[in-house]
C-alpha cells in the first residue's frame, strides 16, 4: 500500500481523505454547534503571545442610565454560547439589547436590570441577530415588544418548529424541565431606527452583511458607546458560521471611523476599537493562510489542520478556525450564501481530525487507512 506523506494527504481531500469524511458523516457524533463533529484539540497555545484576560458576570455601568451585561470568561472558558447583552434605563420602561441563550443567564440579566431600573418593566428589547444565544432567552422578556432585522425574525421563524419543547438541564445555562419557547420578534426594520429614552439616544444601525446578513448595533453618541453584537469578538474566536467575511472586515474598517471610545462585543470583554481592529486582524491572517492553501487546491479541512495563527492561536474557541477558513473557501469558489454549510463544515472538521490524529500517531506519514480509521472514530 502507497504511503502518503503529510503534505500529500493533505492534498488528496476529494480523492481519500474527503471520500472517507462523506462517508462517515452520517456517522459522526455531532456537536450542538450547527450539527458539526467535535474537533480533536487545537495545538498548545503560543507561548510568545498572552492569553485573554478574565471578565466577570455583571451588570456593568457605562454611562448614566447605560448598563452592559458581559458573561464571565477568560482563558479557560468552555461552551460558545456566552454572549454579552446590554440595557438603557429611561424615564418610564427599559430597552434591552439581546436575551441571552437561556432561563439561568437572562433571568439573572432580567433581575439586575431590574435593581437599576428600580422596577421599571423591560418594554422593548431588540435581537442583534437570530443566533440561539441572543435570541433564546426571549421567552423571559415577558410583555416587551421584541424586535429586529427582518432577516433574523425569519431565521427564528424557521427554528421554531425544530425547537425543543422543554430546556435540558446544562450548567450555567438551565436547571431542566422548565418550558421552551422560541418567540421571534413582531417587528422589524430595515434601516437605521433611533430610540429616545430621556436624553438618552440609541441609534440602532443595520451592519449586515457582516457575522449575518441581518446583524443590528446599538450605537449611543453622546456616550461614544458601541453594542456590537456579533460582530465584535474580543479575544474570542469569531464564529462565521453565516458569515460574510470580506464585508464583515469591512463593517469593522468603518467602525474605526465613527466617535467610538467604549464597544460592547457579543463575546468577550468591553474594550474599544483596537480590540475591534485585532478581531478584523484574525481573519486577515486566516485569509492570507487560507488563501494560499485554496491556490494550492488544498481542501478546507487540510488547509485548517495546516494553519497556525500565532497570537491568536490563544484566544478562546481556537478550533473555529475550521469553520471560519471554510467560509473563506465559500467566498472564493463562489458559493456563499446567507446559510450555515453545516455538511461541508463536517467534513472539513472529519479531515482535520484524520489529519491531527494520523500526524500524531504516524509523524510525517499518514496511511490512508489511519485517516478513516481515526476519522471513524471521531
Amino acid at each position: 500500500m502507497k504511503q502518503l506523506t503529510r503534505r500529500e494527504a493533505m492534498q488528496t481531500g476529494t480523492g481519500l481523505v474527503v471520500g472517507a469524511a462523506a462517508a462517515l458523516a452520517g456517522r459522526a457524533q455531532l456537536s450542538a454547534q450547527g450539527g458539526a463533529v467535535n474537533p480533536i484539540p487545537p495545538p498548545a497555545r503560543d507561548p510568545r503571545y498572552a492569553l485573554p484576560p478574565t471578565w466577570a458576570r455583571e451588570l456593568k455601568q457605562l454611562a448614566p442610565n447605560v448598563y452592559a451585561y458581559t458573561q464571565g470568561g477568560g482563558p479557560d472558558m468552555s461552551g460558545p454560547g456566552v454572549s454579552n447583552a446590554g440595557v438603557i434605563v429611561g424615564p418610564d420602561y427599559m430597552l434591552a439589547i439581546d436575551a441571552l441563550q437561556g432561563p439561568i443567564p437572562a433571568k439573572d440579566f432580567i433581575s439586575r436590570a431590574q435593581q437599576v431600573g428600580r422596577g421599571k418593566p423591560i418594554a422593548r428589547l431588540v435581537n442583534t441577530h437570530h443566533h440561539g444565544d441572543h435570541v433564546a432567552g426571549n421567552q423571559f422578556f415577558t410583555g416587551a415588544e421584541i424586535s429586529s432585522h427582518p432577516y433574523c425574525r425569519n431565521e427564528v421563524l424557521k427554528a421554531v418548529a425544530s425547537t425543543p419543547k422543554t430546556w435540558t438541564a446544562t450548567p450555567n445555562l438551565a436547571r431542566g424541565g422548565e418550558p421552551r419557547v422560541l418567540v421571534p420578534p413582531t417587528v422589524t426594520f430595515k434601516d437605521d431606527l433611533t430610540y429616545f429614552l430621556g436624553d438618552t439616544e440609541v441609534r440602532f444601525v443595520f451592519a449586515g452583511p457582516a457575522h449575518t446578513w441581518g446583524d443590528l448595533m446599538a450605537y449611543l453618541p453622546q456616550h461614544k458607546i458601541l453594542f456590537a453584537g456579533d460582530v465584535a469578538f474580543f479575544w474570542v474566536a469569531p464564529y462565521a458560521n453565516n458569515s460574510y467575511i470580506t464585508k464583515w472586515i469591512e463593517t469593522c474598517d468603518k467602525i474605526a471611523g465613527w466617535d467610538v471610545d467604549v464597544i460592547v462585543p457579543g463575546h468577550g470583554p468591553i474594550a474599544g476599537k483596537k480590540e475591534l481592529a485585532e478581531m478584523a486582524n484574525y481573519f486577515r491572517v486566516l485569509g492570507v493562510e487560507a488563501r494560499k492553501r485554496y491556490d494550492a487546491k488544498m481542501t478546507a479541512g487540510a488547509a485548517a489542520a495546516d494553519i497556525r495563527l500565532g497570537r491568536f492561536d490563544n484566544w478562546v474557541g481556537p478550533e473555529r478556525l475550521i469553520m471560519d477558513t471554510v467560509r473563506w473557501y465559500q467566498e472564493w469558489d463562489g458559493t456563499l450564501t446567507p446559510d450555515y454549510d453545516a455538511n461541508r463544515v463536517r467534513e472539513a472538521t472529519i479531515e482535520y481530525n484524520a489529519i491531527k490524529a494520523g500526524a500524531k500517531k504516524t509523524g510525517a506519514i499518514i496511511p490512508w487507512e489511519r485517516m478513516i480509521a481515526a476519522a471513524e472514530a471521531c
